[in-house]
């Protein structure tokens, strides 16, 4: 690979951004690809998988280095010499990169490599609360599921094409899908590509979304004509598959704190044909208190931690702080406690969580079901989604019935 001054400078610029600003990767990526119009999509891919690549390597690249935040150009110059040694790219005859010890980079690499908490690049914290919440075996495993790419993987919109349609018209397009096994709708890119470019995505025959998030909708076990609630909607992934699976029939309300994000889940019911959807803003406890006991079935997919989907979100390792775990767990139980009583007597609850922590996910439950308001409810399934053995994001799904 020969590396090219403006794309590597550019990538100096992103993790400066990420490192030193606290900005989000995801905004930081955004705003440097517009540096330069003339670059191709192979340029554009070098400089978001590499700033993303060091973002997740963060902290073994700085012991590697032996540089520590806040970062100087200088030192992001030199976690950036360290992931190419790593990777075996010949070095440019740079001032910026002269005098890169490479031997001593390789030999640093082997002995932090022994520590799993360099090994796979996490705070010390973070390696302690997830031995103690999974166990040593499978926190090994998982983290370091969760520090692989994660694969583009997209959901065929029923209310217009078929997944072997759209596969067909993707394949037109120049981009080979394939199938996955235990998610229906789901296709995954065999070679990642730009798939917003696409025809197919502007008539809205496809969303973005992976594999794991794509079996929350299905566990809630909606059917056409019902009045379904998504109380934590968001920008609207799992709504629109509702819309789908409710084949456009009954009443979806979609609710969610922020305003904007329901704007866009507007944009998108029009792009994919969805005509079921109605936004609500909960602006004050009236909104949930207007539908208690009136929803066939409600969807609480709760924030959480978002452990589980540390592939797609590498930075938040270094943002997410410990204190965050325990304000998030009271936001949920509150979550559960409130807008439970939004499903009317026979009706089906699914509580979600993109995390993998127990705490969040199954005792949480637990704790509901212990309570006044979920003695109302009875536990019917749960399940717990883990990268290193589904090859997915993290999830975790539980469904509860309202007794008549």
């Amino acid at each position: 690979m020969r590396l090219h001054r403006n794309l590597v400078f550019a990538v100096i610029d992103a993790l400066g951004m990420i490192f030193n600003d606290d900005a989000y990767a995801d905004k930081v990526i955004e705003k440097v690809l517009r540096y330069d119009k003339r670059w191709g999509a192979r340029d554009r891919g070098f400089i978001a998988e590499t700033t993303y690549d060091i973002v997740r390597w963060k902290r073994l690249y700085a012991e590697i280095a032996e540089v520590y935040s806040p970062y100087s150009r200088q030192n992001l110059f030199r976690l950036f010499s360290v992931w190419c040694v790593l990777r075996g790219i010949p070095l440019p005859d740079w001032k910026q990169l002269e005098e890169t010890p490479e031997r001593r980079i390789k030999g640093r690499f082997d002995e932090l490599s022994k520590i799993r908490k360099y090994r796979e690049s996490i705070p010390d914290w973070m390696d302690a609360l997830g031995e103690k919440a999974l166990g040593g075996e499978l926190w090994t495993k998982e983290i370091a599921a969760l520090n692989t790419q994660a694969n583009v993987i997209l959901r065929t919109n029923t209310l217009k094409t078929t997944k072997q349609e759209l596969q067909r018209l993707l394949k037109a397009e120049d981009i080979e899908t394939e199938p996955i096994s235990g998610a229906k709708d789901a296709l995954q890119l065999v070679v990642r590509k730009n798939v917003f470019t696409t025809d197919a995505f502007k008539n809205g025959l496809f969303e973005v979304q992976d594999a794991s998030s794509q079996l929350v909708a299905p566990f809630l076990e909606v059917a056409p004509g019902q009045r379904v609630i998504d109380a934590c909607a968001g920008a609207g992934g799992k709504t629109l598959h509702l819309a789908a699976l409710m084949e456009n029939k009954g009443q979806l309300i979609a609710m969610d704190i922020y305003e904007s994000k329901l704007k866009k889940l507007k944009v998108r019911t029009r792009r994919n044909g969805v005509h079921n959807v109605e936004g609500r803003v909960i602006d004050s406890t009236k909104v949930i208190k207007k539908s208690h006991h009136s929803a066939d079935r409600l969807l609480l997919d709760a924030p959480c931690s978002g452990l589980g989907v540390l592939r797609r979100n590498p930075d938040s390792k270094w943002k997410l702080q410990p204190e965050f775990i325990s304000k998030i767990k009271a936001v949920q139980a509150d979550i559960l406690s409130r807008y439970s009583k939004m499903v009317k007597p026979g009706g089906k609850m699914v509580y979600a969580t993109c995390s993998i922590l127990p705490e969040e996910n199954g005792e949480q439950v637990k704790s509901f079901l212990a309570s006044e308001v979920g003695a109302d409810f009875t536990f019917e399934k749960e399940r717990n989604i883990y990268a290193s053995k589904h090859g997915f994001d993290g999830f975790y799904m539980a469904l509860l019935s309202k007794k008549k």
